[in-house]
């Protein structure tokens, strides 16, 4: 008997779903925002890992591009757990890790989804060291590079406490919202990730607070995915398992 196929995000993406209007709400905070400053790329992290991050970035992608209308591209920088190919059921191919490491064409290494104006850029390969490859300056001009062909840039951060991957782009992206886990995430857990963060240096937008309610439809459990940071990842994926994630609103 043949392995059950698991289904994309896009496959549980409902366009009339009230979560999707709390997704325009934050694009729309976004897109709108007073700062002098055009917001083209956004970081998301988080203070601890399973706090659904890359769930609420995906479903922020998937809006820009269908509701928004928005050129939108969705890169995956954590070349130690990537997840971003197995929400959107991609294959691993060459990503993020060739561009750094043997100057891959990003171009070529971009995927293309069934919607239209939405392309994914994965985390590529296996990276057997990815503190001596995650490079600041090369990410923040592979940034400069993409924003002339995307008109909006979603980047799925690794959390802030286990690593300081985030923090190495804090200063090469336009605003970065950090996604917090309602009712699980401890308010010192919090407080520590906004100092990290150093609001007064980086463009902190505001918080997402996640599983606020049950509006967002059955889907994965990063539990599943032994999200834990090692110096490695492993070098098999594992099938993901399904389970629910809720979003809730974002505040400022």
């Amino acid at each position: 008997m043949s392995p059950k196929k698991h289904s994309s995000i896009l496959d549980f993406y409902d366009i009339e779903a009230p979560y999707v209007t709390e997704f325009r709400r934050l694009l729309h905070a976004v897109t709108n925002n007073e700062s002098s400053t055009e917001l083209k790329t956004i970081m998301l992290t988080s203070a601890m890992l399973s706090e659904g991050k890359s769930t609420v970035c995906s479903f922020m992608a998937i809006t820009a591009a269908l509701k928004k209308g928005l050129k939108t591209l969705l890169i995956d920088t954590d070349l130690r757990r990537p997840t971003i190919h197995k929400i959107f059921q991609l294959e691993v191919k060459a990503g993020l890790k060739e561009i750094l490491v043997e100057g891959y064409n990003p171009r070529d290494a971009i995927s293309t989804t069934s919607i239209d104006k939405l392309d994914v850029l994965t985390a590529g390969g296996y990276c057997e060291h990815p503190s001596a490859v995650f490079d600041a300056e090369a990410m923040g001009t592979l940034f400069e590079e993409l924003k002339f062909y995307y008109d909006f840039i979603v980047i799925d951060a690794a959390p802030l406490l286990p690593v300081s991957d985030p923090m190495l782009l804090a200063s090469k992206v336009d605003g970065i919202i950090l996604v917090v886990k309602a009712g699980a995430t401890q308010k010192e857990v919090v407080r520590r990730a906004v100092e990290i963060l150093n609001p007064k240096q980086n463009n902190l937008l505001g918080v997402t607070f996640n599983n606020m309610n049950h509006s967002l439809p059955y889907y994965y459990d990063y539990g599943y995915y032994q999200y834990e940071y090692k110096n490695n990842r492993a070098k098999t994926d594992k099938k993901p398992k399904q389970t629910k994630v809720k979003q809730g609103r974002k505040i400022r």
